[in-house]
């Protein structure tokens, strides 16, 4: 137990740094190199605007306004324009709605009072790079656990864990990209999956996909799961009344041997055959 606290703290500890550090070398580049994508300055009135005015509204730092809005570019002009102008366009519907919901929640409370100091675009900016970034550390702590169940190893969990941190696409989790958010709710789900609490695991997969399309392929884990419960029940506990159950309505668990007291119990989807199942879950009462 002391060593998953100390592991936690070391992945808390790596994941932050890791993203200091490459948001750190991502401004020393940018003041060197000038970005190849150019869309950063583009920020043309909502539609919904009924004012055709073009001036922009005069901010504190202007300086600061315009290093942070320089991040805005390639796919973050569409989650930044989301956030602050809704789906315009159809081309817009290619990104999903809960990053860019995201980013308008915390721009409107937890930043508001950046607004007159940066201007609402720079703020909408900075709300997704702490998305980002704090959904990346949260990804970081539940990959590890995720892994110290799937491989019953804390040392290669941590390790794993660590190798996240750094890994080549890192890039991608700390920029206004949704990148990070579905990785959180996508290893989220799955380690909610695999501790039995299926009701978490299917918000965690459902809100994924809201954050990218391919987030309904988490499905998948839920219809694999119950088609494994299915099998146990019809063929290795030779009962076809609790296998139909099992896929239509309900996921009944229970201690193996409870059914000599007229109880009938269907394994858990797990990686470990042997594993009793003495979980909390719904028990359902079966006479033979």
């Amino acid at each position: 137990m002391k060593s998953r606290i100390s592991h936690t703290r070391i992945i808390l500890q790596t994941a932050i740094a890791s993203r200091l550090i490459l948001l750190t070398l991502t401004l020393i580049w940018r003041s060197i190199i000038n970005p190849y994508d150019t869309s950063a300055s583009i920020n043309p009135n909502c539609l919904s605007t009924t004012t055709t005015t073009t001036t922009a509204p005069t901010v504190v730092f202007p300086r600061i306004a315009a290093a942070v809005e320089n991040g805005v570019v390639w796919d973050s002009v569409y989650f930044v324009r989301i956030a602050q102008c809704g789906y315009e366009y159809e081309q817009t519907y290619a990104f999903l709605p809960l990053f860019p919901a995201f980013i308008l929640i915390l721009s409107r409370t937890v930043f508001q009072l950046l607004i007159p100091l940066i201007g609402d675009r720079a703020v909408l900016a900075l709300s997704g790079y702490f998305v980002s970034n704090v959904a990346f550390v949260f990804a970081a702590l539940f990959l590890y656990r995720l892994s110290v169940i799937v491989l019953k190893d804390p040392e290669a969990s941590l390790r794993a864990s660590i190798l996240f941190c750094f890994n080549p696409a890192s890039i991608f989790y700390s920029s206004i990209y949704s990148e990070s958010l579905y990785a959180l709710l996508s290893i989220g789900g799955l380690y909610f999956l695999l501790s039995g609490s299926n009701n978490l695991a299917s918000l965690w997969f459902a809100l994924s996909g809201c954050a990218r399309s391919n987030g309904v392929l988490n499905a998948g884990y839920i219809g694999f799961q119950t088609m494994h419960r299915a099998y146990d029940a019809l063929f290795l506990q030779k009962n076809l009344i609790v296998s139909l159950l099992v896929l239509v309505v309900i996921r009944p668990v229970n201690e193996p041997n409870e059914h000599k007291r007229g109880h009938v119990c269907v394994r858990l989807f797990n990686f470990n055959r042997t594993r009793t199942c003495n979980r909390t879950h719904f028990l359902f009462m079966f006479v033979h």
